[in-house]
């Protein structure tokens, strides 16, 4: 079993498009069924699982999502590539408390994990209705993953 979609609540699917094309995402499907029904498909780069955003197909509050991940090699470089693109994304930061993030900012420290540990260092940026998005840095995946 694996992972393959994501359903991500928008309010302005055009909107939402320009968004995610900005990021570099590979846009798969556009189809639009009638002018309630429209699935727009995007797989982000050298990942398998996509996204799909459209009308009529969650009942989910745009931007309500939080938390998405998306795994990065090098969070600086990444970070600046999305900056490049026009993306208001956050400085890197890791939690004081550990290797994952608290919610909200009040254990976020500036910089990254002090000794760039896998899973440790992150970035986060919005899409234009506010589902969050997380860039997390990892070199070497942990055992058995």
């Amino acid at each position: 079993m694996k992972l393959e979609v994501l359903v991500v609540p928008v309010s302005d699917v055009d909107r939402a498009k320009r968004f995610y094309e900005t990021l570099g995402f590979r846009m798969d499907i556009d189809h639009v069924a009638s002018e309630d029904f429209r699935v727009v498909q995007f797989t982000p780069p050298g990942s398998e699982a996509s996204i799909i955003i459209g009308t009529g197909i969650t009942p989910a509050a745009p931007g309500s999502l939080q938390g998405l991940q998306l795994v990065v090699f090098d969070i600086e470089a990444a970070r600046a590539d999305l900056v490049g693109r026009g993306v208001d994304v956050s400085e890197v930061f890791h939690d004081a408390g550990g290797v994952f993030y608290h919610i909200g900012n009040e254990q976020r420290v500036t910089g990254p994990h002090p000794d760039r540990g896998d899973y440790g260092s992150f970035a986060s940026f919005s899409d234009p209705d506010g589902n969050g998005w997380m860039l997390q840095e990892v070199k070497k995946r942990a055992p058995g993953r």
